[in-house]
């Protein structure tokens, strides 16, 4: 029974959102730091790869974007499933399907199977993202939101920085006839089976089956959030449909900017060791280490900027501000030799990890929470088809010119241009003024908004 008061104190309401972060967040913070590894742990062993299974540029490429396309194709549909089957079922799926995939990497033998089990590891872990993010909406009222988000996205810095220690280390381990990297992937594929257990015993899909609340606490929650529902509701004289938020163009300008900031990331991200090892005669663990630097920097930066925006507010200009430094750090990486393109990689980290955290509550702010789940999933399935396209084209311009130069470059141009971009995108639906009380429902413009807003 749902215990929902004419109005909720806000004392009790604080108490509730309290709870739930300190409940969830670290949960969430390692299953993240999990997925990611298992995401991008094939960066640090392309060279065996490649002496083991004769596995080129290219296909190192071309394998290590495919990851992507599943995982755009089966995004929607995932996140649509898990608001049916409820989150705590469909995430236990998810961390299962993707640790069992992970764990098969070990088990390529060439370039077929590379790429299928690729293609595969990207189907499994399809939806986990938005999920969290549609979780997020359906436990806090939105005050809360965007300081959850930012703790969650930490998770993805975090296990950048540990990913190349822990990889590197992994790989020196040897025995039952399987080579280092072998180990690598059925080491930490496994940690990913192993959490699911947790997960299924530890979260609940909707607030009123938390045995954790009080009754009070529980009534506040579900009591705010669907106050904060209905003004949305209201604020719309025609309802949205999935259709037409498909056809919005802020939301092609929401994946527009999210491709730009993905292209960068994954660009970084799977080239990055390799870059590394033209620095000097290193072992698998030096280069690991080495590897964790820029995105230790990227840490500081990213809660930086939060907090420049959170006292300086115009969100558009700071991640534009972002973008133009992960342009120009990505350009000084091509004028120099290998160590001062390291150096220049650093830079651009600080500003494509902060970017990709800034970027998020613009379309939360726009969206309605009931299409919220799934547009968000769109925005994230077609913007992260920049890890395909970015290590694709790096590998084939490897193979074919013996240089990334020129994807580099390509970086660094679709990054100014999302910079551009980004101040043609809204972070409050049509009808709504930025600066008024976003609990407040108001009248309805005569450009009809496709959207409302999911607020942060």
């Amino acid at each position: 029974m749902n215990t929902l008061n004419p109005t909720t104190d806000p004392t009790v309401l604080a108490r509730a959102a309290a709870k739930v972060k300190r409940h969830v967040l670290p949960l969430f913070v390692i299953m993240f730091i999990v997925n990611y590894i298992d995401r991008v742990n094939i960066g640090f062993v392309r060279s065996h790869m490649e002496t083991d299974l004769g596995i080129g540029a290219a296909a190192y490429g071309l394998g290590a974007g495919l990851f992507f396309v599943g995982y755009a194709l089966f995004e929607v549909p995932s996140n649509l499933l898990l608001q049916r089957f409820g989150a705590r079922a469909w995430l236990t799926r998810i961390m299962f399907t993707w640790g069992a995939a992970a764990m098969a990497m070990a088990f390529v033998r060439g370039e077929t199977s590379f790429y299928v089990l690729r293609f595969i590891l990207g189907a499994a872990e399809a939806g986990f993202f938005p999920g969290i993010i549609y979780y997020f909406t359906q436990w806090l009222p939105s005050a809360e939101r965007g300081k959850a988000m930012a703790v969650f996205l930490s998770g993805s810095a975090i296990a950048s920085v540990i990913s190349g220690p822990v990889s590197g280390a992994l790989l020196g381990v040897s025995g039952l006839n399987l080579h280092g990297w072998q180990w690598m992937f059925i080491i930490e594929g496994f940690a990913s089976i192993a959490l699911c257990g947790f997960v299924w015993f530890w979260l609940q899909s909707h607030p009123r089956d938390a045995k954790w609340l009080s009754e009070e606490e529980k009534g506040a929650l579900i009591h705010a959030i669907e106050e904060e529902q209905r003004a949305r509701e209201a604020a719309q004289v025609i309802k949205p449909s999935i259709f037409k938020l498909l056809a919005d163009r802020q939301i092609l300008l929401f994946c527009f900017i999210y491709f730009s900031v993905a292209l960068t990331i994954y660009g970084a991200t799977f080239w990055l060791p390799s870059m590394i090892k033209k620095m000097g005669s290193l072992s698998d663990f030096e280069v690991g280490l080495f590897n964790s630097i820029p995105w230790i920097i990227s840490i500081v930066a990213m809660y930086g900027f939060a907090a420049l925006d959170a006292r300086f507010k115009h969100q558009q200009a700071w991640v534009a501000v972002t973008l133009v430094i992960a342009a120009c750090g990505m350009f000084m990486s091509t004028t120099g030799g290998p160590v001062f393109a390291f150096v220049a990689i650093c830079f651009a980290a600080i500003g494509f990890k902060a970017a990709s955290a800034l970027f998020w509550p613009i379309p939360q702010g726009y969206l309605d929470a009931r299409i919220a789940a799934a547009v968000i999933a769109l925005i994230n399935s077609i913007g992260n088809l920049g890890g395909f396209v970015a290590p694709t084209a790096f590998g084939f311009l490897e193979q074919t010119t013996g240089s990334i130069q020129g994807g580099l470059y390509g970086l660094a141009i679709t990054s100014l241009v999302a910079a551009v971009v980004i101040f043609f995108a809204r972070t409050t639906p049509i009808g709504e003024q930025p600066g008024k009380p976003r609990d407040v429902a108001l009248a309805p413009s005569s450009e009809k908004p496709v959207a409302l807003r999911a607020a942060k």
